[in-house]
């Protein structure tokens, strides 16, 4: 079992991790359509969105917060 203090980051390379396989297959998708290489051509595009989109998250969040808390409470 991951400790739970390191849930924040385990959330924020899931949510990465998902959001960007399914932005990136939707890219290519448009942009090449079903064509002979597509799920390369995807796996590439999600790896090197991912390795952007996981620390942009963690840096990201923290300010996310506050700006959910300013709205909300």
């Amino acid at each position: 079992m991951i400790p739970t203090r390191f849930a924040p980051i385990l959330f924020g390379l899931l949510l990465s991790g998902m959001m960007t396989i399914v932005v990136s297959g939707i890219s290519v998708l448009q942009a090449l359509g079903l064509s002979e290489g597509f799920l390369l051509l995807w796996l590439f595009a999600w790896l090197s969105s991912w390795a952007v989109a996981f620390p942009l998250v963690l840096l990201i969040a923290p300010l996310t917060r506050r700006i959910v808390a300013r709205l909300t409470g």
